[in-house]
């Protein structure tokens, strides 16, 4: 067999036994100049507004009744992780839009002293679909050892912003924070104060 012919089976081989721990496409998220051109321009407009007033409100919704929520959004909150999921599959936000969501989610986080530990998007097959997922990874600044401190602030702890996609079209984006439980971390923030700094326009 040619090594022409071997990488090609290689190549759908791989495919067929990828995964999200193992895709056949990983690499780090790079945005064009007409991207990063175009996200500026998003961020001013009322699209960018509605969709972020339609979080916040369906958001006081869950803390009044979690059974009053739209269906296409979902709210997690467990004793170590808190956030939401977006099923945009069942709106019709253009993916454009949703996109420069993915990444504004990221600013406003790093606004507050976050630092991004890895972007990276992964392509991998399913058995009907080939998903491409990306990531932001968020870690908060911690205080430097101190023998006077005796745990380390962690603000909302761990944050990740996924953005899932199936056959190229956008399925869901999913926001979590995930917190340290244990002595060398202090308890972290009430989730409720990283939702307002989602909304506010002065980070």
């Amino acid at each position: 067999m040619s090594n022409f012919w071997k990488n090609i089976k290689d190549i759908f081989k791989s495919a067929e036994e990828s995964s999200a721990n193992q895709p056949v496409i990983h690499k780090v998220i790079e945005r064009t100049e007409s991207e990063k051109m175009d996200f500026e321009n998003w961020k001013e407009t009322l699209a960018k507004d509605r969709l972020l007033n339609w979080i916040r409100e369906e958001h006081i919704n869950y803390t009044v009744d979690p059974k009053s929520t739209d269906a296409a959004i979902d709210f997690l909150n467990t004793p170590s992780t808190k956030g939401f999921v977006i099923h945009f599959y069942k709106t019709r936000y253009p993916q454009r839009e949703v996109v420069h969501l993915f990444d504004f989610l990221k600013e406003k986080i790093i606004n507050t002293g976050y630092k991004t530990y890895l972007s990276d998007t992964r392509t991998y097959n399913k058995k009907d679909w080939v998903e491409k997922l990306d990531r932001h990874y968020l870690k908060p600044p911690l205080n430097k050892h101190n023998p006077k401190i005796e745990a380390f602030k962690q603000r909302f702890g761990n944050i990740t912003i996924e953005l899932l996609f199936r056959n190229d079209k956008i399925y869901l984006l999913k926001f979590s924070a995930t917190a340290y439980n244990d002595r060398d971390y202090e308890e972290a923030e009430d989730f409720n104060g990283l939702m307002k700094i989602l909304y506010l326009k002065n980070y």
